[in-house]
């Protein structure tokens, strides 16, 4: 049994994957300050479940309160998933200072909690937001990702800079996880697939920018816990192929790694749309509109590394995981 701090642990993804571990036997301790960046009902219903066993610990803080991170490393850790962070690419446009003290401040007390926490290895997430510029395809860890087009973007860049120097200065075994859109039951209320469903379904139109030609790599969100849950039993070694004249991106000479965690198979943003009317039953209005900043038009992950290194890939169709995210909508909205 393992002792594992899961911050951001009343967020979508962080539900899902302290649920799995309580479901496996290990404890679980979970940091959230429950913001209202969207409906706080939700994270608490979340939490409801999650409290069911009392291997589940729960700690309503900020990460960026250094004081109370302090605390919350007073206690051992097998391993730390840091998850916990200021969300969304539009967002950060209007409220780049919550950008700041939550992606940049938080992480910092995040790190220095492992520093002298003595954490065997922490996982923390990325977003596919980086890859900002890039338009060769499919993006891999192993491109270089210098050019972000979102406050955002940045500050999960800046996240992985700063835990690539903690390994290095430190030894603290990083690896950093690259998310790309993910979507399913007890998601996000602010992503476009949850937006759209509560529109369509109350008969109003849908915002669909770039006139709906962009792709994005959905990802299934058990496909994201089981690649999370795979990391996090992989501790990284340094790279003794490491070349400082030609460095790798994706590797190092410290205790780091990125990954990607994507379906590895983009959808077109209309084809998306057409897959949700299908399963709600109904058709959407649509207001069609141009790109908007801090957008790309294309998200495709180079999955290779994550199946040669953990053996898994993910593979959850897309009609399979939009029926499982309308179903579970209905019943949590009582439609």
């Amino acid at each position: 049994m393992q002792n594992v701090l899961i911050t951001g642990v009343a967020g979508f993804i962080g539900f899902h994957l302290a649920w799995r571990l309580l479901d496996e036997g290990h404890r679980v301790f979970g940091v959230d300050n429950l913001n209202d960046y969207y409906e706080v009902s939700l994270k608490e219903a979340r939490l409801s479940l999650l409290r069911d066993t009392d291997r589940f610990s729960f700690l309503n803080s900020n990460i960026a309160d250094r004081e109370a991170m302090a605390g919350v490393f007073a206690g051992s850790f097998d391993v730390v998933v840091h998850l916990a962070a200021q969300a969304g690419v539009r967002y950060s446009i209007d409220h780049p200072h919550a950008y700041a003290e939550s992606n940049l401040a938080g992480f910092l007390n995040i790190l220095e909690g492992c520093r002298y926490g003595g954490v065997p290895h922490l996982v923390f997430a990325s977003s596919s937001s980086v890859y900002g510029g890039n338009s060769f395809m499919p993006f891999s860890v192993h491109h270089n990702v210098d050019h972000p087009v979102s406050l955002y973007a940045a500050t999960k860049k800046a996240n992985e800079l700063m835990a690539h120097t903690y390994a290095s200065l430190y030894a603290l075994p990083c690896t950093g996880l690259r998310f790309f859109t993910v979507y399913g039951p007890w998601g996000r209320p602010d992503m476009a697939y949850y937006l759209f469903t509560r529109k369509i379904l109350d008969g109003q139109p849908i915002d669909v920018y770039n006139h709906g030609n962009m792709r994005r790599d959905f990802t299934y969100i058990d496909d994201i816990t089981e690649g999370v849950r795979r990391v996090m039993s992989r501790i990284p070694e340094p790279d003794p192929h490491w070349d400082k004249d030609n460095p790798d991106p994706g590797t190092s000479f410290a205790p780091y790694r990125i990954y990607n965690i994507g379906n590895n198979r983009p959808v077109m943003l209309s084809d998306f749309i057409e897959t949700l009317e299908s399963a709600l039953g109904k058709k959407a209005k649509k207001k069609m509109l141009p790109m908007q900043p801090g957008d790309v038009p294309e998200t495709c992950a180079d999955v290779d590394d994550l199946i040669r290194d953990t053996g898994f890939r993910p593979a959850t169709g897309l009609k399979t995981g939009i029926k499982r995210f309308v179903e579970w909508y209905r019943g949590y909205y009582k439609i």
